[in-house]
Formats: C-alpha cells, sequence, structure tokens
C-alpha cells in the first residue's frame, strides 16, 4: 500500500519543475511536480532525510532479484516514482552511472562521469530526470540517460535536495551553495559561499584547489572536508540545515540557512550551533513537526538540536557505534544506524531514552522506518547478510530473508513505488526484495 511522505504532504503546493520541449529531453513542455508520491527521490528517502516511508505491509519480505554492479557502492540508490533506480559507483572503466528498472533489475542506460560521482546519490524527480554532481560539475539527465545541462561547481555537489519552489539545492564539499534551475542548469540565484573562496584581487597567485580536494575526508567527517554530507531541507519554512567545518575551527557546526528567491541575498544564515561534539560524516535529519535537528557524530552520539535557534535539547550516548544517518519515524521514533546492535530511542523533550534494545544482532546498514510500525534492518550473521523487519514498537523480529552471498556491509536502504524494499553492498551488488 502507499502513503505519502509526511514532509511532501505538509507543502500546500508542490514543487514545479518546467519540463524541457526537446526531443532530447522527452518533455512535453507541461508542468510537472518535483516530486511523486512512492518515490524515493534523495539519499535518504526524502527532503528531512528521514530514512522512512509511507508504505506499509513490509514485514514479510522475499528475494525477488540481485544483480552485481562491477563496482563499490558508497551512497544509496533512489527510485522514481516509474520504478526507474539509480545508482553510482567506482569502476576503473566504464560506466559509473546506472539505471535499471525495478521489475526486472534490467539496464536501462548507464553513462560515465567523472570519479567523484560515486559519492552522491542521484536525485530523481517525477518524471526520472536525475540531477546528480561530479568533478566540477552538476548534470542533470534525462530518463533516457541523456544529458540535459550542465553546470561548473566549485568542489564536487554532494548529493542534492529540492527546495520548495523546485529550485535544485546543490552544495559541494567545499562550501558552495547552488541554486539551480531544474530546466536549464542555471543559478536563479546568487551563488553563496559557505568558505570564502580565493580572492584574486587580494592574491593574484591564488588558485583554485581542485575539485576533488578533501573529499576522501568527508568520509570520516574530517576538516578537509567542510561539508561531508547532504543538507535536510524544510520544504515549507525554505530553511536548510547542514554540517559545516570552518577554516581553523577545531571542530564543525549545524548550520541553517534560509533561502528566499526574492530577497538580496537569497541565501543568509540563519543561526549555527556550538561546536559539535564530534565529527559528522553524515546527514543531518530534521524531524516530521520540524522543530527538532537530529545530528549522529563518528564518536556515536546521537545529538538533537531545535531548529528554531540551533540550542542544543539533548545528547545521547557515545561510543555505541551510531555515526551514519539515523531513521527518524514519522511518530518520532529514532532508529540509530550502526553499532552492535540496533535500538529504538524516543525524544522526550530535554532527553532521550531507549524504547527498545537488541543485542544480539549487529547492524550492517541503514534503518529504514515504515508508516505501520515496521523497522527494516540488515543485520550481520556471521559472515553473511541478513535483512530483518523488526516490530518498531518492540524491536522483535517479525521475518528475515538472506542477502545470498553477500558480505561486509550494506550501504543503505530505499523503498519502491509499490513496496519493494532495494539494497546495495558496498562490494556493489544490488538486492530487490517484494512483501
Amino acid at each position: 500500500m502507499l502513503g505519502g511522505r509526511a514532509d511532501f504532504a505538509r507543502v500546500a503546493v508542490l514543487a514545479t519543475v518546467v519540463a524541457l520541449v526537446s526531443a532530447a529531453c522527452g518533455g512535453s513542455g507541461d508542468t510537472i511536480d518535483a516530486f511523486a508520491p512512492g518515490s524515493w527521490p534523495a539519499v535518504h528517502g526524502d527532503a528531512r532525510n528521514s530514512n522512512s516511508t509511507g508504505h506499509t505491509g513490509l514485514s514479510d519480505l522475499s528475494l525477488e532479484w540481485s544483480r552485481p554492479l562491477g563496482g563499490t557502492v558508497v551512497t544509496p540508490l533512489s527510485i522514481a516514482s516509474s520504478g526507474q533506480m539509480f545508482v553510482s559507483t567506482t569502476t576503473d572503466a566504464g560506466c559509473n552511472v546506472f539505471s535499471f528498472d525495478i521489475e526486472s533489475g534490467r539496464k536501462q542506460w548507464c553513462n560515465r562521469l567523472g570519479p567523484s560521482v560515486a559519492t552522491a546519490t542521484p536525485l530523481v524527480d517525477s518524471v526520472a530526470n536525475v540531477y546528480v554532481g561530479d568533478d566540477g560539475g552538476f548534470s542533470s539527465y534525462n530518463d533516457h540517460g541523456q544529458l540535459r545541462w550542465r553546470t561548473p561547481t566549485y568542489g564536487v555537489p554532494r548529493s542534492a535536495q529540492f527546495l520548495g519552489d523546485g529550485s535544485v539545492l546543490a552544495i559541494t564539499q567545499l562550501g558552495q551553495v547552488n541554486i539551480l534551475d531544474t530546466q536549464t542548469g542555471q543559478s536563479t540565484v546568487a551563488i553563496h559561499d559557505l568558505i570564502s573562496p580565493p580572492d584574486f584581487l587580494d592574491a593574484p597567485d591564488t588558485g583554485f584547489s581542485p575539485p576533488e580536494t578533501g573529499l576522501a575526508e568527508c568520509a570520516t567527517g574530517a576538516a578537509d572536508c567542510p561539508v561531508a554530507a547532504a543538507p535536510a531541507v524544510d520544504l515549507e519554512a525554505s530553511n536548510i540545515y547542514l554540517v559545516l567545518w570552518r577554516p581553523g575551527a577545531i571542530a564543525p557546526q549545524l548550520v541553517s540557512l534560509h533561502y528566499d528567491a526574492d530577497a538580496t541575498p537569497a541565501v543568509t544564515e540563519r543561526w549555527s550551533s556550538d561546536l559539535l561534539p564530534a565529527g559528522v560524516a553524515s546527514s543531518p535529519v530534521l524531524s516530521e513537526d520540524g522543530n527538532t535537528v537530529y545530528v549522529a557524530d563518528v564518536d556515536g552520539r546521537l545529538n538533537a538540536y531545535n531548529s528554531s535557534d540551533g540550542s542544543s535539547k539533548w545528547t545521547f550516548g557515545a561510543g555505541f557505534g551510531a555515526s551514519a544517518t539515523p531513521s527518524v519515524g514519522a511518530d518520532g521514533f529514532i532508529v540509530p544506524a550502526g553499532g552492535p546492535g540496533v535500538r529504538s530511542i524516543s525524544d522526550d523533550g530535554d532527553h532521550a531514552s531507549v524504547r527498545w534494545s537488541r543485542d544480539d544482532i549487529e547492524q550492517a546498514g541503514t534503518p529504514v522506518q515504515t508508516a505501520d510500525g515496521t523497522a527494516l534492518v540488515v543485520t550481520r550473521r556471521g559472515d553473511g547478510l541478513m535483512l530483518e523487519s523488526l516490530d518498531a514498537n518492540s524491536g522483535n523480529t517479525t521475518s528475515s530473508t538472506s542477502l545470498p552471498g553477500a558480505t561486509g556491509f550494506t550501504v543503505g536502504t530505499s523503498i519502491g513505488p509499490d513496496g519493494q524494499v532495494i539494497t546495495s553492498t558496498y562490494l556493489g551488488e544490488i538486492f530487490t526484495y517484494t512483501d
């Protein structure tokens, strides 16, 4: 059964994107919604980065198909409402961005982009146009894999997001904020630099850093990567949340920006938090009501901040390994990602508490929560991997199925338009399950 994502439903008027009329782009010229019910358009499923879905009935899954990709995968795949899937990989030659049909697993197209495309999940709109960054540029392709446009950037745009007016938000690891028209790729407002680029008037001999500068450090949330992960967006309020490591600082900060296309400047900083306890390699997550931002740091803490002013609400745990982007359900319950066990956390306002804990299983991927109280978790059993459905209220296992031949860990779980559950291993194999 399908259910609309909560934060998309809060937007009174869905963002629109003008379809190209050229044959190469396969559009009709009519306006289309940027977001489509049932899709998994962004790296963590929605603008909030919630790793949750409005689908129900995903408690008894069986394997439909699997296929290798020929290269490692470090980010989750995205899925259009049509069922067209998109994933980026690391390969020495040949394609490194792929599109597959969700029913059959058949490849629909593939392209070769710069090597750093492997660090980004393609963003997809309701007609399966995709938007993805690589070495010094941000590009859009139509559903047939044909290039629509390419825009130069300073650095590598990380996994992108849509804004409430239908623009696409692409922030590079070097702190350049680009807001682009989805039809043309042109900047709709002036570029906003979170970190000042070289000033050639003051220092004529200063050069721009290579596009991939600091990109490798994004995986550990280190200082050389100022913006390590995808932002969270409040579509109604046009507020953006990201983790930023400023030059010379001893730790990063959670930063909130406000976007107003009619203002000058269009992007302004609302607030920045106190220094965070440790580096952050994962994306911040916005609660469904828009009042709280959750951040998991590399030391295993889960931190909660008021979205209005960046003040700290609480810090939970340390050293238990949950350093990836957590799943935050519509009911407000949180399932951290990573660590030796699986836990469900309750946000109690000024503190957090454990609802339940499973120390008998080991996480090996990012969890997803469904609208009817199921937590989908990839776990490690010996050398193998299992996809488990847990009762999100009790933590009890309701069903489990293997990832045949899979080892290591998965890089994220995505949900298809008809409730398909898709996960990919770091070593580069896709597994698709249905209920």
